[in-house]
Parts: structure tokens; sequence; C-alpha cells
């Protein structure tokens, strides 16, 4: 049995977003702040408005008090969440699920991570000593899998689905290149993707999210509160976490061309909002595009496209902006990096502007006649995953 869910028992009353980037000039604080400030004029309240805090980080910090202190939060409790890269997801459901119990009125959900001057590319890990047989390949080689996967379970030509995903990164990185809060605002080809040299596997750089800075957050009341803060809110339809087993890098059968946590997630998800066919009921979703070979699968495990269908799908481009179901219209990880305690609640920031009509004429989404958004985050490698969707809407019922 899955969740019982909290359908349009929480309204979103605010979204912000600051740059990701390469933020060498900022501390951990100064995304902090820069993320709550964001957040409290979206919501158009001040700080002493709220009564919880959930803070979002995977490694910059390890306690509330990081952002406490910035952000000189008095009295009020702080929760430091972290589940790998689903850490911004995370922390806005533990924060939705308290309003939902009743405990608090009005509470935040920030994620900010700092990681461009620690010394690291990316996000340091953390190896624990096992007894040799958990994967030792990089997460790029890991999911670079899915392609020969892919082909040969479908028996298509491995450079038909090497060109699709690349079609996809250059769909995002279109996208990103209309979005001024993006990493990487410069749109490249399909073309030139595939004749980049290979990091992992069939993969090129260009096949692969890069490192970024940043911070975003998200404030949430009681959907019968939401017209006291807002005209036009979003209501949660549906918050869905699923955590694998880690078993799949310990299986020689395991299948690359889905991703058995996501499509649980989702199938959970879409029980709680009562969708049965989301391709035509979901308007605008942001999913987690860490490399290329994701996004292809991801949209068979969300039900977008048909099992061994996604690759045409997105040649014939409706994923696109003008496509049926436009995915990762602000660009996805691919133009924005992956701040891991940032990015769910970035793909959160990009469904409020598009479903109430405020993203720009440049990047907007065609009237489709659906009022519903998705988010999916992930953490985690193929064998090993945890997932989260969230679903939102503009009217209640």
């Amino acid at each position: 049995m899955g969740s019982n869910g909290i359908k349009d028992r929480v309204a979103i009353i605010g979204v912000g977003c600051v740059p990701f980037t390469e933020h060498w000039e900022k501390s951990l604080d100064d995304l902090i702040i820069d993320g709550a400030k964001a957040t409290y004029a979206s919501a158009g309240i001040s700080q002493d408005e709220v009564d919880a805090f959930w803070f979002g980080t995977s490694q910059s910090a390890a306690s509330g008090l990081a952002m406490g202190g910035p952000l000189k939060i008095h009295g009020k409790p702080i929760s430091r969440v972290e589940n790998y890269c689903a850490t911004g997801s995370e922390a806005m459901r533990q924060a939705a699920y308290a309003v939902a119990s009743g405990a608090y009125d009005v509470v935040m959900a920030l994620g900010a991570e700092k990681v461009k001057d620690g010394g690291y590319q990316g996000l340091n890990a953390f190896p624990i000593p096992t007894d040799g047989t958990q994967r030792t390949l990089t997460a790029a080689a890991m999911f670079a899998m899915i392609l020969p996967a892919y082909a040969e379970k479908y028996g298509l030509d491995v450079d038909e689905i090497r060109y699709a995903v690349a079609k996809i990164a250059e769909k995002n990185h279109f996208n990103g290149a209309r979005n001024p809060l993006a990493q990487f605002r410069r749109e490249t080809s399909a073309e030139q993707i595939c004749q980049m040299a290979a990091v992992a596997g069939r993969l090129s750089v260009f096949d692969c999210a890069g490192v970024a800075d940043g911070a975003a957050g998200v404030i949430m009341c009681r959907a019968e509160d939401a017209l006291e803060y807002c005209d036009d809110p979003l209501y949660i339809k549906a918050l869905s976490f699923v955590a694998g087993t880690g078993a799949g890098s310990l299986d020689p059968d395991y299948d690359y061309t889905t991703l058995s946590e996501c499509k649980w997630s989702a199938d959970d998800a879409y029980a709680q909002a009562g969708i049965t066919d989301p391709r035509n009921e979901i308007a605008v979703a942001g999913v987690h595009d860490c490399f290329t070979p994701t996004e292809l699968v991801l949209m068979e495990d969300l039900g977008f496209s048909n099992p061994g269908d996604a690759w045409r799908d997105v040649l014939n481009g409706d994923f696109n902006l003008d496509g049926r179901l436009p995915v990762n219209t602000d660009g996805g990880l691919k133009s924005f990096g992956h701040p891991v305690g940032a990015s769910g609640l970035r793909m959160l920031y990009e469904i409020w502007l598009q479903l109430r009509g405020q993203a720009p004429k440049e990047r907007t989404i065609a009237d489709n006649g659906r009022s519903l958004g998705l988010t999916h985050n992930l953490g985690g490698y193929p064998g090993e995953m945890v997932s989260f969707v969230g679903i939102y809407g503009t009217e209640l019922g």
C-alpha cells in the first residue's frame, strides 16, 4: 500500500530561486540569505511569519545552525535534511507533511549547496569500507550503461539511441539559453554533442550535468488559508518518496532500461493525485536529467512514453517547449548544474512560473488545457536509488 497522500491539504504560496553558477564570490551563508529573500518576496511575507524551517543540503552543512545563523532565526525549529540528490525535494516533502498534520500554519523549505571552491569537483563522496562487491564505477559510467542495454532490449541501433539522448541535451540547452538563472546559457546541437570525445561509455561531457552552487526555497501553508497570502497558489496533489534496497549493483541481470524506484514513486504519486493518464493530464514536468540517458528512461518510467518508445518521442519533439508534454522547460540539470540540496526546489520554481503564467514569453509553454505540473528528483545510481515525484495544480478538487 502506498501513501494515503495529502491531496489539496497544503498550498504553495511562494517559491524563490537564485542563479545557479560558480559563485566564487559568495559563501554558503550568502546563498542561504539570497535564496530566503527571494522566497519571502515571492510569498509576500516576512521571516517572522514562518513557524518552522527545513534546510536541505547534502554536504555543505551538518545541522540547522547553518541556516539559522545567517538568517538570524530565533527560537524556531530548523530541521537539516539530506537524502542524496533528492535532498531539496525531501525537505519540501517533510515541511508539507508538517503543515498537513496541523503542527504548523506556515513553513519554509530551503535547499542550498556550496561546492565549487570546496576543494572538490562536485560533492565529496564518503567511501565506506565494504566487502568489495559494491559498484566501483563513476555515476557517469553507471548511467552510460543505459544506452547499450536499451538498444539491445528493443532491437535498436546504438547510434540511434546515442543521437536521441544528444537531442535531449540539445532541448535542455535550448531552454536553458532562455533562462537568466541557468549556469549554461548557450545552445548546442545533437550533432555537435555526438562528435565530442566520450567521457564514459558513449557519453560526452555535454551528456552530463555540471557542477554549480545555488539555492532555492518554497513557503507553504494550509490550503484553506492560501488565498490570504496569494491570489494564485499551487495546491499539492501528491508527494511520493521511494527508497530502493541498493541491491541492483549486485544483480548481474539488472535491467538498466528502467529505474524501478522512479516508476514506483510515479505510480504512487499518480494514485494519490487520481491521475490515470499522465501523458495527457500533466501540463509540464521537471525531471532529474543528471545524464541524458536518465531523462530518456524517465519518460517511460513516468508514463510519458510507452516502453521502448521514448527515443522516438524525443526525436519527434514531444517533450520540447512546443511539444505535447514539455519537459525541463527551464533547462534542467543540464543547464543549471546540480547543487544537490537546491535542485529539487529549483524544479518546483519552474513549475510555479509555468502553471501561473509567469514564465518568460520565450520559454512559456502553449496552453494545452491542463493545470497540473510534476517534479521528479532522484538520488543515487541505477540499482541503488531513491526517487521523489511531486504533483501540483492550480485548482482545488
